[in-house]
């Protein structure tokens, strides 16, 4: 039976760079000829790779939705994340169920822990609590010291493009953001990046607050233009919105972004393609799925202590946004 070794000593590759690409790591980082050269002796000795039975297959993940799938479309922002983990669950090969969460009074599925994707008050989460022995939070952080959770890094992302905003000469910034409500107790959520507005002492008449959709971006602007209440600049609390702003100011014949720089959020692959493309923070919502699911794994595996993650996000800068000229 041919070896891992006779592959390695026939190639003069090493045993762990012979097994890491028979076992297709897409980490690995090898010419294509090395990879060729190994795939071709393995089948010369008619190598048969080993599968070990993975654990994670006996496991069952609920997955338990905030948004509808009709909110979904309008803000498709958990939905890459759902597709994240879905994506995850499936490379590992566990059983994953999905809820779309109503109110406290669901039946929630079985299953050996669960992912929850947005944002809960006290009594949905004391009935999570009661229906699995582990969950890890996913865009919020309810209870760091029982639970994990995997969010953003939103003061850091909103800090630089504040400060990109500053370095092109733009002082009078407004904000543009959408307001949610747990489902239960119709308890509302306060945007971090609104609280972030507010710490910068931005004056409340450039603090705008809607629904993070486009429809919502676009009435918005159009009152601002209306009442001529225009600043310089908007970071705008998704690309879907700044969109809907975008397209209020083509209309007022407001030119952007001469006029007002829009900032949008999430980084969609549409904001590439608005007229200006958009300026723009990107979010890594598939990663913040598949990392969830990792961290999961970990806590039913053994792991005691929660931990709370946060993931960077990325300022792709287009041009939307421009020096501002007195």
């Amino acid at each position: 039976m041919p070896t891992l070794n006779d592959i390695a000593k026939k190639t003069g590759v090493s045993i762990t760079t012979v097994s890491r690409i028979l076992n297709e790591d897409p980490s690995l980082n090898v010419t294509p000829e090395t990879k060729s050269s190994v795939l071709t002796v393995a089948k010369e000795l008619n190598y048969i790779k080993k599968t070990k039975p993975r654990f994670e297959n006996q496991f069952k993940i609920a997955l338990i939705h905030w948004y509808s799938s009709q909110q979904e479309t309008e803000d498709p922002y958990y939905l890459h994340i759902r597709l994240g983990v879905e994506s995850r669950a499936r490379t590992l090969g566990l059983e994953m169920v999905s809820h779309y969460f109503v109110d406290a009074n669901d039946a929630l599925p079985q299953a050996h822990g669960a992912i929850i994707i947005g944002k809960y008050d006290e009594q949905e989460i004391k009935k999570f609590h009661q229906t699995y022995p582990y969950l890890v939070f996913v865009d919020s952080s309810p209870s760091p010291k029982k639970d994990d959770s995997v969010i953003i890094d939103f003061m850091s992302a909103y800090e630089e493009a504040y400060h990109h905003l500053l370095d092109l000469g733009i002082t009078d910034i407004g904000y543009i953001g959408g307001r949610e409500y747990t489902k239960t107790m119709k308890l509302p959520i306060i945007d971090p990046r609104e609280s972030f507005m507010i710490q910068k002492q931005t004056p409340l008449k450039h603090i705008h607050i809607g629904s993070f959709n486009t429809t919502s971006g676009y009435d918005i602007m159009k009152k601002i233009i209306q009442e001529k209440n225009l600043a310089q600049a908007y970071l705008v609390g998704n690309d879907h919105m700044a969109m809907g702003c975008l397209s209020a100011l083509h209309e007022e014949s407001i030119k952007v972004p001469d006029d007002v720089s829009i900032i949008g959020f999430n980084g969609i692959e549409q904001s590439a393609y608005t007229i200006p493309p958009l300026t723009t923070i990107k979010v890594y919502q598939g990663d913040l799925g598949k990392t969830a699911i990792n961290a999961l794994l970990e806590r039913i595996k053994g792991r005691i202590i929660p931990e709370k993650i946060m993931l960077p996000t990325e300022l792709i800068i287009r041009q939307s946004t421009k020096e501002f000229k007195q």
